[in-house]
Formats: structure tokens, sequence, C-alpha cells
């Protein structure tokens, strides 16, 4: 748990820095450069010739989605809305992370439900203004898109070190952002005219920080962390990201000018829901946690 606790008090800084120090950049552009840095970090680590092909195959596709396809949307959603309704909108992941569990192992864990459930409450109770426009409602597809392509790419890779625990992450975990990178360049090239393009020293600072820091070892620690921790567990912390991320968005990077007594009463009362989130999800612990 301790992974995903760290993980997402850094990554609650990278929703604002992208929102507003990263603002006009294309998403394609931005979402390449992140990856192919995170990349470059493991790839001194990649052991391509103790791995099988298929292995190799698997983790590759599961890059693919998991990183490349979510930081795609993720990242065009902030096209469409700002920083803080973008950490509001990845409530469902963590629903999406218990279905996908289920789905994959054909069962039903009511318990994992209810500590989903619960994180969602509190992230929902965490309220924005919402202003009234079209919008908003891309940037809410394109974050449940997102969401899908996260959760699934954490079971995946959790099941996937179930079945080979022998495999060392640092050892393999190159692979998942080559395929995450390579899903980004395709679509860049697609969409993106990267000579048009024009970036600031503080923008390629951040992007250095978003690309090492927060791609590169945070998910790095995130997969390692679902690996060592139930799905509940891991769904519940999909959402503790959500207050600290609004937290950071709307008064440390001033989306919202005026801090409001209302908005404070909604954070505090929505983490407190995701956090007994992940007291259900960790208590009773039973040993199968396949």
């Amino acid at each position: 748990m301790r992974f995903l606790a760290l993980v997402s008090i850094i990554w609650a800084f990278s929703f604002g820095l992208i929102g507003n120090a990263l603002s006009g950049l294309d998403s394609f552009f931005v979402t390449s450069v992140r990856l192919g840095l995170a990349t470059l970090i493991f790839l001194p680590f990649f052991r391509f010739k103790k791995l099988p092909p298929k292995q190799a195959i698997q983790l590759f596709g599961c890059g693919a989605v998991q990183f490349g396809i979510m930081y795609v949307c993720y990242i065009k959603a902030f096209t469409y809305i700002p920083s803080h309704l973008v950490a509001l909108f990845s409530v469902m992941t963590p629903i999406y992370v218990v279905l996908i569990h289920d789905l994959r192992h054909k069962q039903w864990t009511a318990r994992y439900i209810a500590a989903a459930g619960l994180s969602v409450i509190g992230a929902v109770i965490i309220k924005a203004k919402l202003g009234e426009s079209e919008t908003l409602w891309i940037g809410f597809g394109l974050m449940q898109l997102a969401g899908l392509a996260f959760a699934f790419g954490q079971v995946y890779y959790r099941d996937w070190k179930a079945r080979f625990p022998d495999t060392e992450n640092r050892n393999v975990f190159a692979l998942l952002y080559l395929g995450g990178v390579s899903f980004a360049l395709l679509a860049s090239s697609m969409q993106t005219d990267w000579a048009e393009i024009e970036v600031s020293m503080q923008q390629w600072l951040v992007l250095l920080y978003l690309g090492v820091i927060a791609s590169g070892l945070c998910f790095f620690l995130w997969n390692k962390g679902a690996t060592l921790c139930k799905p509940g567990t891991l769904a519940a912390f999909n959402n503790v990201v959500v207050p600290l991320a609004m937290v950071t968005s709307l008064f440390i990077f001033g989306e919202i000018n005026q801090v409001q007594s209302d908005q404070m009463i909604r954070l505090i009362l929505g983490g407190t829901f995701i956090f007994a989130a992940v007291y259900v999800a960790e208590r009773d612990t039973p040993k199968n946690t396949e």
C-alpha cells in the first residue's frame, strides 16, 4: 500500500502541471515525450533474452493499452476541461478496476465492489463548479476511456505477475513503456505537426519531470504496488489521488482564486469516504488474492 500512497501524492501535482504549465502544447506530443522519457529510464534494466516472445507480446500490448491509450485520452481531455475536472472525472476508474478483475476471474466479490463504491461516493462529494459547455461531455468521455484503459492494464499486469512471480518488475517494465510510446507515436504521426511545435524551457523542465518521475518512476511503483495488494485496495487507491489532485489544481495552481468553505468541507468529507474505502478493502484479508 505504501507504493500506491506515495504515487498518489506525486500524481496529485501532475494534473495541475499538465493543465497549466503545458497548456497549448499538442497532447500527442506531450504523451510521446513523456512515455519516451519513461522508456529510456528502464531500458538499461530490460532483459529481453530472458523473456519468451509470447510474454513479450503480452507486456507490449498491456503497455499499449495502459499507458498508450490511457495517456492519449487523458492528456487530450485537458484540451476540453480544466485539470480539476480531469481529476474529478477519473472517479469511475476504481469501478472499472473491480469489474475488469471480476470479469477476468469469473467471480463477484461484494466487498471489493463496496470499497470501489465508497471511493466513488467520496470523490463525487468533492464537487467543482461545472461550466455549461459541450466540451464538458467530450472531456468526460475521454476520461472514461482513459479510466478503462488504465484499469485494464493494472489488472492485466497484476494477473500476469501472479503467473510469473520470478520475473523482476524492473527487468520487463521497459517493454510496457515501449508499447505505450509506440501507440502514442502512431497517434501522433496522424495528428501532430512536430515542426510547428514550440516548447519553452519551463515546459521542457515540466516534461522532464513528468516523464522521469511522474511516469517513469511512478508507474513502475504503481504497478509494483498493484501486484502486492488486493483488487479492492487497488480500486480504492485509484481515487485517493482525486481529492489530492483537486486541492492542488484548485488552490495551488489557482484554478479557483478564492478558497471557499463549502469546497473545503466537501474535500474533507469526500476524502474520509475514500480512505474508508481503503480500510474496507484491506480488512479481513483473505489468503487467496487471485
